[in-house]
């Protein structure tokens, strides 16, 4: 049973963070034994800045990685293990190739993964939860300090939750080498109410949100997010009493409740309000790009959902415009963040080969692009709206979304700081190597998360932060939830706001820059029906949450992935002629396959064979 839990020293060599509290990005090593770090205020500080280093393993874009002459190579992440994007083609198999082509099992699944991640920061949390009472530090800072490794081990906890259902709970024990640790799977429902105990606590000693030099850090707010999305994942389909696994021996509470409850949709509506009533918390609505190296000052419908992406360089923009004043600026929708550091990592990763791209990231897919709305909110195929969708150009007239989200042929990027360069993705006369089969398999590249001044080959470099959980999030969560408990036309009062599912729905389509149109709907259907609404909820998320790490478990959870992964995935050729005229095709691109035992994810097999008592998900057997 050793090694199991990955019973690394992490004294002896590790990396420590290079400064204490304030920056959560730089590292250094040295070589220090337990007593040294925790004798010293300042190694102390570094070794819990530390267990902030993998917070955002499980989403990143480039999540899933190689080996090659001892070198890490990066490939794609969960949005090329679904329905957002398509992965790169290349000789090596990496975890989400194998979802994406229904091949994942136990034996091939990457061990360096999720599973070793979290265990290992699991470990690191009970290290220092244990030790930093010998610290010299203040009262005040070491309860400030336990609260926040209380809830990463919470968080690392809940990444593998929904990764694996129920996982061994192993407390406070430190596992060293020669220990008999604990193996045994806990349930579901002792998971869910371990991770949601352990926030509740650590949010006791935590501000509701840092400001300045410790913004980043875990908060009140964190806590009670990380409880919101706990709860909505435990209401949902897969895990709230579903046919899953109960045809096998396996049994069924390890990854799910037996019955179906619908009161736990209540729960998630109340865990969704918590948040909503901190009253600390935004949605950073501003039309007026304030770039200052781009059309600073002109109206830009929906620029504050591209500041958000970008907190470094616009947190000090408090002016949303029309009398709101948002005084954390674009932190305003901010509760957990990841900070890996600076650099131009993610314009290289979703860029054009002319911008210095490497397509690792992947490349988004048609089908995906077809459902962002046009600008007055209605769907692209609904004869009533004002505007005419043209796929040839398939910004005009869309979302504004669309466009900080995709690239696509014509579209004007940045390039070696050359910031009107145009990304030709067309074949034929003026064919580019940004073109269709060349650069990219279906036609389009991704934009969400790239700075308009930036670009991979360039020098420049900027943050590469980004938010694990965002107010848009816990507004979703809510409308989700208020809709399955209470139906479509459910209101909270809130003081002077009604909170509700088409409101949430009409002001995350607002920051959007939607058009709201005589009637005041954003375009969004009156007095729809439960389905109906479920369905534009769904449709939101999968749009204003694209690429976040959310689409890969949402068609999970709600139990569609059935149907959502398991199809033909398509792309746009568009051909264009020596006298100018371009001709589009639908063309096919990656077959996706999905089995059932996919709903979750195999335990590595180096893992389950050290005991027989830690479990194997169903239906990978």
């Amino acid at each position: 049973m050793k090694n199991l839990f990955y019973w690394y020293l992490l004294i002896v060599g590790m990396w420590l963070f290079s400064s204490c509290t304030a920056n959560l990005e730089q590292v250094e090593t040295t070589d220090l034994d337990r007593e040294s770090v925790f004798a010293d205020s300042a190694y102390t500080a570094r070794f819990l800045s530390q267990i902030y280093t993998d917070v955002g393993y499980d989403v990143k874009p480039n999540r899933f990685k190689t080996e090659a002459f001892g070198m890490a190579i990066e490939h794609g992440g969960l949005q090329t293990a679904c329905d957002e994007a398509a992965y790169k083609v290349v000789s090596d198999v990496t975890n989400d190739v194998m979802f994406a082509t229904g091949t994942i099992n136990p034996v091939n699944a990457k061990e360096d993964d999720v599973w070793k991640i979290a265990y290992v920061n699991i470990r690191r949390a009970n290290v220092f939860m244990k030790y930093v009472e010998g610290s010299p530090i203040t009262e005040n800072v070491k309860k400030q300090y336990k609260a926040e490794a209380r809830f990463l081990r919470a968080w690392y906890y809940s990444m593998l939750l929904r990764h694996y259902g129920g996982v061994p709970l192993i407390g406070d024990n430190i596992y060293e080498v020669d220990d008999d640790m604990k193996t045994s799977r806990d349930t579901y429902a002792d998971c869910v109410k371990y991770i949601v105990d352990e926030c509740n606590l650590a949010a006791l000693d935590l501000p509701d949100k840092f400001r300045g030099i410790n913004t980043g850090r875990a908060t009140a707010g964190s806590c009670k997010g990380l409880i919101s999305r706990i709860r909505l994942y435990e209401a949902s389909a897969l895990f709230n009493g579903s046919d899953f696994g109960k045809t096998s021996d396996f049994p069924k509470e390890l990854i799910g409740y037996i019955e179906y409850d619908k009161e736990r949709w209540k729960v998630a509506v109340d865990a969704a309000l918590d948040v909503i009533k901190m009253n600390t918390f935004a949605i950073y609505s501003c039309h007026i790009c304030n770039d200052p190296t781009d059309k600073k000052g002109t109206p830009e419908p929906g620029w504050g959902f591209y500041a958000i992406f970008h907190n470094n360089d616009f947190y000090k923009i408090p002016d949303g415009g029309a009398g709101v004043i948002y005084p954390d600026g674009t932190y305003a929708e901010m509760l957990f963040e990841y900070r890996p550091g600076t650099g131009n990592q993610r314009e290289a990763l979703f860029g054009a080969p002319s911008c210095g791209g490497n397509g690792n990231g992947g490349y988004i897919y048609h089908d995906m692009v077809e459902q962002f709305p046009m600008k007055d909110g209605k769907t692209i195929n609904d004869p009533s709206s004002k505007y005419s969708y043209n796929p040839l150009k398939p910004d005009e007239g869309r979302d504004p979304r669309f466009a900080n989200t995709v690239v696509w042929n014509g579209s004007k990027l940045t390039s070696a700081g050359d910031m009107n360069h145009v990304v030709y993705t067309h074949v034929g006369a003026g064919v580019t190597s940004d073109s269709f089969g060349s650069g990219t398999p279906t036609g389009y590249y991704i934009r969400k998360f790239g700075h308009r001044q930036l670009a991979g080959n360039h020098w420049l470099a900027t943050s590469q932060a980004f938010d694990l959980i965002r107010y848009a999030e816990i507004l979703l969560n809510y409308a989700e939830a208020a809709n399955e408990y209470y139906g479509p036309n459910h209101e909270e009062v809130l003081g002077e706001h009604i909170v509700s599912p088409y409101n949430v729905l009409k002001t995350l389509r607002e920051r959007a820059g939607i058009e709201p149109g005589d009637d005041g709907m954003y375009g969004l259907k009156q007095n729809m029906t439960y389905e109906e609404m479920r369905d534009a909820i769904r449709l939101e998320r999968y749009i204003e949450l694209a690429f976040e790490g959310h689409r890969f478990f949402d068609v999970r959870r709600w139990m569609i992935a059935e149907q959502t992964q398991n199809k033909q995935m398509r792309g746009y050729k568009i051909e264009r002629s020596t006298n100018g005229i371009e001709k589009g095709t639908i063309v096919n691109v990656r077959k996706h396959t999905f089995r059932k035992a996919m709903y979750f994810f195999p335990i590595p097999y180096k893992e389950t064979v050290k005991s027989k008592e830690l479990l194997q998900n169903p239906y990978y057997e």
